[in-house]
């Protein structure tokens, strides 16, 4: 049996929240790289799939419960090298608020006309397909 010299980093699994015609974006205490407003997030615990991780992100991030749709995609972030997994999830209840104020500094929501002044180097593709598509009802 051979030991692992490097340990690999947890995936991260990223809630893609729409309600009412807009996205939920948090901003982060520290940003990551450019990356200072995002969607909740955080890391994929062992044995939990991603859109498992994605609802209870959302839960301790915002207080949100919501229901994981479908997963829209997964990639190698170009900007953090994280592994991620992005959900589409349904509101089922609760208003957003900085639950997790070690991690979040802000909360929004934002409507598909303002996604760049917030995203200005784009969303990834399958994100982007998904909003364009429910922002745009």
């Amino acid at each position: 049996m051979t030991e692992q010299t490097t340990e690999e980093r947890p995936g991260i699994a990223a809630a893609i929240v729409v309600q009412d015609g807009a996205v939920l974006m948090v901003r982060r205490r520290v940003a990551e790289g450019q990356l200072s407003w995002q969607f909740p997030a955080g890391e994929i615990e062992p044995g939990e799939s991603p859109e498992r991780a994605a609802v209870r992100e959302t839960l301790e991030e915002v207080g949100m419960n919501v229901t994981a749709l479908k997963l829209l995609g997964e990639r190698v972030h170009p900007k953090t090298g994280r592994s991620m997994s992005y959900v589409a999830c349904a509101v089922d209840s609760g208003t957003p608020y900085v639950a997790d104020d070690e991690e979040l500094a802000e909360v929004v929501w934002v409507r598909h006309a303002e996604i760049p002044e917030y995203v200005p180097y784009g969303l990834f593709e399958p994100v982007q397909a998904h909003l364009d598509a429910a922002l745009s009802q």
